[in-house]
């Protein structure tokens, strides 16, 4: 069996995504009285803004990541019922921290609703840990969770390859093209 790796949303993932989010979400309606956000959330945008994600082909999981200012918001992610306890979750959590180191970000962050048990269990046991309770009515209570990424080594420069350094410094490729840009550490 190929092993399934966490790649971008393409159009073709979407009716996929949908029934997975449908059908991970669905016995959530009755325990916590209200459509859970991710049933309603527009995946045709997220798609669009590279902040969806998915597992296999058709997609059996998937995840949305929206970078924010200092951390990465973990919006959503969701398992086929009939591929949970086999992994999946945690590779996917492992995905979304060096998804945050690629962006340079120190922090995940998500939320979930006070009666969603596993997913409490599932982030605790994954090191993140509670730092706010949001009530949004009577019985209705968000769980806010953050982890820290581990820390980078800046005692050395750290310099991008050619083609970042181009995108990060806006330089084009006259007069002999970007070497390389010092991206952190000191000049």
């Amino acid at each position: 069996m190929q092993p399934l790796g966490v790649r971008y949303a393409v159009p073709m993932d979407l009716a996929a995504v949908h029934a997975v989010i449908h059908s991970a979400y669905r016995h959530y309606l009755t325990r916590i009285g209200t459509r859970p956000a991710p049933l309603d959330a527009d995946y045709p945008r997220l798609m669009g803004r590279g902040c969806l994600f998915v597992v296999g082909s058709p997609a059996i999981a998937t995840v949305t990541l929206l970078p924010e200012d200092g951390y990465l918001h973990l919006d959503n992610f969701a398992v086929a019922p009939d591929r949970q306890g086999q992994g999946l979750g945690h590779r996917i959590l492992a995905f979304a921290e060096e998804h945050a180191r690629q962006l340079w970000l120190p922090e995940l962050r998500l939320l979930t609703h006070s009666m969603m048990w596993e997913n409490q269990r599932m982030y605790t046991a994954a090191g993140y840990h509670e730092y706010a309770r949001t009530t949004l009515a009577p019985d209705q209570e968000l769980i806010h969770y953050r982890k820290a990424i581990s820390t980078w080594d800046f005692s050395e420069p750290t310099f991008l390859p050619p083609a970042a350094a181009a995108g990060v410094y806006g330089v084009h490729g006259a007069g002999g093209g970007a070497r390389g840009g010092l991206l952190a550490g000191s000049r």
